[in-house]
């Protein structure tokens, strides 16, 4: 059994929160005091991740497993939870997406457990800029922390970046020509409506558009001969290869038609699309004594009802009421 939705859309690829906090407060994300976080009985065991894991792979048909935030790095049982999913029958392809803070400490140990790679959040290469788009200090630790998962074979490392107005909007050829340098694959990602404070604008928005008119300043980018698949990134192809960018136009070029990814939040509940504004408690039914094939036949049932696109471009979107953090990017 998989699951399937209404339109013949299968998700394989399932993205776990494991929490909802964060040491960061970009300005993109969450206001600068932070959120209200889940009680920590509100949260996921380990156990409970697991076993939710175990059934994706070997009941549904999931075959990658991406843990993300909030910042996952702060999870506790992070290692814990990465050897036992490595240790599956089938195996799913595991990797991460965090912030870096941490990761120089972390990173041997999660290779050692069995992560695959990282995806590594960078905004900027100005650590005064960094500071304004953060609000913390912390530009070397993400630096010392992309070196050590390079160093420990989390590879490829991918590097996301945002770009926003008037703040590291002018910077897209200088972080692509250090990423090249370094040996990291670079994807701009277009600023999401899902900022806790509701403040995104659309038309004050960084486009895919405006990234790779910028690029062409100083590269030549050749769009990848294959499509991209299920996958959420246009790859491009710099000055004749090998060196490769991404760019995922997630608001203008939306990829809702390959769509192969279903998300389980911190909390528990599943969510069949990014900006979905409905969830499914399998939380509760864990928690209740509920068998595999219950579990696994709800699941199937909040996928099925997916619907055909994100709707951001419908003049009535309505931003999700949770915001990134606690959904899980």
């Amino acid at each position: 059994m998989v699951l399937v939705d209404t339109y013949g859309r299968v998700a394989t690829d399932l993205r776990v929160s494991l929490t909802d906090r964060c040491n960061l407060r970009c300005t993109y994300c969450m206001p600068e005091e932070g959120l209200q976080w889940l009680a920590k009985p509100d949260l996921l065991t380990d156990d409970e991740i697991v076993r939710l894991i175990r059934l994706a792979t070997t009941e549904l048909g999931v075959t990658e497993i991406r843990f993300t935030g909030g910042e996952p790095l702060l999870r506790p049982g992070l290692t814990g939870i990465v050897e036992r999913c490595a240790a599956l029958d089938p195996r799913p392809r595991l990797s991460l997406t965090t912030n870096g803070i941490g990761l120089a400490r972390t990173a041997p140990a999660l290779r050692a457990a069995g992560l695959d790679r990282v995806n590594v959040s960078l905004d900027t290469l100005r650590p005064e800029v960094f500071r304004r788009l953060t609000r913390r200090d912390r530009h070397q630790d993400v630096l010392r922390g992309l070196e050590a998962a390079r160093a420990a074979g989390l590879t490829p490392v991918k590097i996301n970046t945002v770009l926003m107005p008037g703040a590291n909007d002018d910077e897209a050829p200088e972080l692509l020509s250090w990423a090249i340098t370094e040996g990291y694959e670079l994807r701009f990602i277009e600023q999401m409506p899902l900022d806790a404070q509701h403040g995104w604008r659309r038309e004050g928005m960084i486009t895919a558009d405006d990234v790779l008119r910028s690029l062409r300043t100083r590269f030549t980018l050749t769009p990848e001969e294959e499509g991209r698949g299920s996958a959420p990134a246009e790859r491009w192809i710099v000055d004749g290869g090998p060196h490769r960018v991404g760019v995922i136009a997630s608001v203008t070029r939306p990829f809702c038609g390959a769509c192969d990814r279903t998300r389980l939040t911190a909390d528990g509940q599943i969510r069949n699309c990014l900006f979905a504004r409905e969830e499914t408690d399998l939380r509760a039914a864990l928690r209740s004594g509920a068998p595999d094939g219950e579990i696994a036949e709800t699941w199937r049932a909040a996928m099925w009802g997916k619907k055909a696109g994100s709707g951001l471009d419908d003049p009535s979107f309505l931003q999700p009421d949770r915001p990134m953090s606690a959904i899980g990017g």
